[in-house]
């Protein structure tokens, strides 16, 4: 079991603050986190680093000004970080493991398959093409409420949607090809 040790102690009103943001922010974190990577337990992981980190340092002026924004882009970033390292180490499958795993039906296998390389293209994505498809897609938000989650305008939402879904169908077809 490990412990965390908070070099100073916190202010109770940081301490407040810290709590009253944890509480109204930590499920859009877990949901974002979870919609990205697919995995509970990835998402825990990210959520704690997430906020483990705020709790040692000073608060960001972006967190202070709209916390929504910059916790959900953390989120997303970490997500991406994430999935770009599992890209860059390989997963070595013991067959003992692999005789374990209980029969799927065809459809089931089918869509897992396209989730991981859904994932895996998104991986490649820039982060801000994969940012605004997740707010849209994930968390169904619209064109103007992205907008102003990021500080830029419903058109330059509308161009980085229809980019990001153009590259993302060229990265699918591709790596369909490839397989």
């Amino acid at each position: 079991m490990s412990t965390v040790t908070v070099s100073d102690p916190i202010p109770l009103s940081a301490s407040e603050s810290f709590e009253q943001i944890y509480r109204e922010y930590a499920p859009l974190v877990y949901r974002t986190v979870w919609g990205v990577l697919g995995s509970r337990e990835d998402a825990e992981d990210v959520l704690q680093a997430i906020f483990l980190r705020l709790l040692r340092r000073e608060f960001p002026p972006d967190l202070q000004r709209n916390p929504k924004a910059y916790l959900y882009r953390a989120a997303v970033n970490e997500s991406l970080n994430i999935l770009r390292a599992r890209r860059r180490q390989p997963v070595l499958v013991d067959d003992s493991e692999r005789s374990e795993v209980p029969a799927t039906s065809s459809s089931s296998a089918c869509d897992e398959e396209m989730d991981r390389r859904l994932h895996q293209a998104i991986a490649r994505l820039s982060p801000e093409a994969a940012e605004v498809l997740i707010l849209r897609y994930m968390h169904s938000k619209s064109t103007a409420e992205i907008g102003n989650m990021l500080g830029v305008s419903r058109t330059v939402i509308g161009v980085r949607l229809f980019r990001a879904r153009a590259r993302l169908k060229k990265l699918l077809r591709v790596h369909l090809e490839e397989s």
